[in-house]
């Protein structure tokens, strides 16, 4: 197994650690929480460097590199709708593209391509996880809009757009997969 696939299971390790931070109630949990999230999310970009930098691109890191993302955002979105800072018609449209774009790379696979994580899923993705860091801060709640609009409604907002775009464009791009599966 390579070094950039050892770092991908690493991020699948900190989700429940992650968690368990965000649920515990104890002192300080919000800082621990975001630590781990912030650390959790540097390991995209580090795993991703080594498997360019070392030629260690595999498929197993195609497919669990974008799933080990998608864990990781989904475990902090679920805990946010739990907590009433994100609307559940917010977090379904996250989710069902995530499920969507999954089942366009496992028909994919079972046709023996690999269908790697585009530029917008890369931008989503990083929106999303600098977005959900600072709702993981103090200053989430911060009114932008008096008694309306909060940063939390501003990052839900901007999670939002990257998410649709890249879904869209993703099946948009690989409509021969569907059509040609088997």
């Amino acid at each position: 197994m390579t070094t950039a696939n050892k770092i991908t299971i690493v991020r699948v390790a900190f989700i429940p650690l992650f968690m368990v931070a965000m649920l515990a109630g104890i002192p300080y949990s919000n800082w621990i929480s975001l630590g781990i999230f912030i650390l959790a999310s540097l390991t995209d970009w580090v795993d991703g460097y080594i498997a360019r930098k070392y030629d260690q691109v595999t498929s197993f890191g195609k497919f669990m590199d974008p799933l080990a993302d998608k864990l990781l955002v989904t475990s902090a979105i679920l805990i946010f709708v739990q907590w009433g800072r994100i609307p559940a018609w917010a977090a379904m449209i996250v989710i069902t593209r995530e499920f969507a774009v999954t089942g366009l790379r496992l028909v994919a696979a079972a046709d023996g391509e690999v269908i790697a994580a585009g530029m917008s899923g890369k931008i989503k993705t990083f929106v999303s996880m600098a977005g959900l860091c600072v709702m993981l801060t103090p200053f989430h709640d911060l009114e932008l809009i008096a008694g309306r609009f909060n940063l939390d409604n501003l990052i839900v907002l901007l999670i939002l757009i990257p998410t649709v775009w890249s879904g869209v464009e993703y099946f948009v791009k690989n409509y021969k997969v569907i059509l040609n599966s088997k």
